[in-house]
C-alpha cells in the first residue's frame, strides 16, 4: 500500500507561505557626523534622532549669552541714566512753595525781608558795597610751573545773616536738575555767587534753604549757617531739619568735609571720601574746590581754587585748602562741591577759569548775596 501526501492550497490573503530561507539583515546604522546619538534622541523600534552640527550648537549659545548680557546692559545703563541724568522734580515751583511757607510764619517774613536791602549797590571790577553787603574779591597766585596754584577769595560782610541766600537750577527742587552757576545767579538778581554743595546728585542729607526744610535724611557732616549770621559744623544723624529750623537755621549744606573748626584745621580730613557711588571721582589729591567759612558774626569768606590746568592751577589737597581759611583767619570752614563745579561769579561774569577752559559745568544749586 502506498502513502499518499495531501497538499493544501492557500485561499484567502490570510493564508501565510513557508519561506525555505531567513529574509536578508537589515542595513547597519550609520551614526550621523559629530558621533553618536544619545538613547533620548532614539524612537522605539528605530534609529537616533541627529544632534545638529557642533558649529550651530556653539552659536546658539553665543547668541544666548550675548543676549543675556544686552538686557543686562540695557537694565543698568536705564538705571544709570534714572539715577544720574533723568530730571526727577519733586518740586516745580520753588519761589512760590518758599512763598508760601515763609508766609506762615511771621519771623521768616520778617527774615525775608531783611535780606532784601535798600538802594543801589556801588560795584567796580573786584568790590560791591550795598545796605546789604559789602563784597571785595582778591586773586592769589602761588608757586610757579606746574605747582602753580591761583585762588579767588570773596570777603563778604553782611548787614543780615539772611542776606546770604541759596538758589536752585531752574528754581525747582529734585535730582539730576542742573544749570550753571552764572544762569542759576541772573535767574535770582545776584551781585555774588558761587556753587554750592550739589544736592541734586545724591537723595540724603539735610537741605533747608532760606528757611524751608526740602530734605530730612542725615547721613553726613553737614554745615548750618543761621539766621543770625552764625554758622557751625554738625553731625547730621544727630538731629532733624525741624529741630534745625526750631533752632534758627537758615541755611544748610551737605558735602563736606568741615575744614576748620574752633579756628583750627581739623584732623583727619585727607582721608575723608563723600559720595563714594557710581560714576563719582575722589576728593582727595590735587583738585579745583570751592568753600565757604565764617571769620565773624555775619563775615564770610568764600574761596575758589582752580586746578587740573597745568602751568595755570594744578589744585590743592584737602588739607591745604582747610591752610587757606585757616590763614584767612575762619573760626569754621566747610568744604563744598569742586572739581568741574567750582564757580565764583560776579557782577553776572565769571571770576574764576574752571579746569583752566573758561566754561562752567551746570549744578544744582548756589550760594547767593543779591
Amino acid at each position: 500500500m502506498h502513502s499518499s501526501t495531501t497538499t493544501s492550497t492557500a485561499t484567502g490573503p490570510a493564508s501565510t507561505a513557508t519561506w525555505p530561507h531567513e529574509p536578508p539583515p537589515a542595513p547597519p546604522h550609520v551614526a550621523p557626523a559629530g558621533g553618536a546619538s544619545g538613547g533620548s534622541g532614539r524612537t522605539s523600534g528605530g534609529p537616533p534622532a541627529p544632534r545638529p552640527p557642533r558649529r550651530r550648537r556653539l552659536l546658539t549659545r553665543v547668541l544666548g549669552i550675548a543676549g543675556a548680557l544686552a538686557i543686562v546692559l540695557a537694565v543698568t545703563a536705564y538705571w544709570a541714566l534714572d539715577r544720574y541724568v533723568i530730571d526727577h522734580v519733586q518740586i516745580e515751583d520753588v519761589s512760590a512753595y518758599e512763598a508760601q511757607v515763609l508766609g506762615s510764619s511771621q519771623s521768616s517774613s520778617a527774615a525775608v525781608a531783611a535780606s532784601s536791602g535798600d538802594g543801589e549797590a556801588v560795584i567796580t571790577d573786584t568790590s560791591s558795597t550795598s545796605a546789604t553787603a559789602t563784597i571785595e574779591i582778591s586773586t592769589v597766585v602761588t608757586g610757579s610751573g606746574s605747582n602753580q596754584v591761583t585762588t579767588y577769595v570773596a570777603d563778604v560782610q553782611l548787614a543780615e545773616g539772611t542776606a546770604l541766600r541759596s538758589a536752585f537750577a531752574e528754581d525747582k527742587f529734585g535730582t539730576n536738575i542742573v544749570a550753571d552757576t552764572s544762569d542759576i545767579a541772573a535767574g535770582v538778581g545776584a551781585v555774588f555767587a558761587i556753587n554750592g554743595d550739589y544736592y541734586g546728585y545724591r537723595d540724603s542729607g539735610i537741605v533747608i534753604r532760606n528757611g524751608v526744610l526740602y530734605r530730612d535724611d542725615g547721613a553726613r557732616t553737614g554745615l548750618a549757617i543761621y539766621a543770625d549770621g552764625t554758622m557751625r559744623v554738625y553731625d547730621e544723624t544727630t538731629t532733624s531739619g525741624d529741630e534745625l529750623l526750631a533752632q534758627g537755621v537758615w541755611n544748610t549744606l551737605s558735602f563736606g568735609p568741615a575744614l576748620v573748626d574752633g579756628g583750627e584745621v581739623v584732623d583727619g580730613i585727607d582721608q575723608v571720601e563723600v559720595d563714594t557711588n557710581f560714576g563719582n571721582h575722589s576728593i582727595q589729591g590735587y583738585q579745583p574746590r570751592t568753600g565757604i567759612g565764617l571769620i565773624d558774626t555775619n563775615h564770610f569768606v568764600f574761596v575758589v581754587v582752580d586746578g587740573r590746568s597745568e602751568g595755570y592751577s594744578r589744585g590743592v589737597t584737602m588739607t591745604e585748602f582747610a591752610q587757606i581759611f585757616d590763614d584767612l583767619g575762619a573760626e569754621v570752614a566747610y568744604n563744598l562741591d569742586g572739581g568741574g563745579s567750582s564757580t565764583m561769579v560776579f557782577d553776572g561774569e565769571l571770576v574764576n577759569d574752571p579746569l583752566g577752559k573758561g566754561a562752567e559745568r551746570g549744578t544744582s544749586d548756589i550760594l547767593y548775596v543779591a
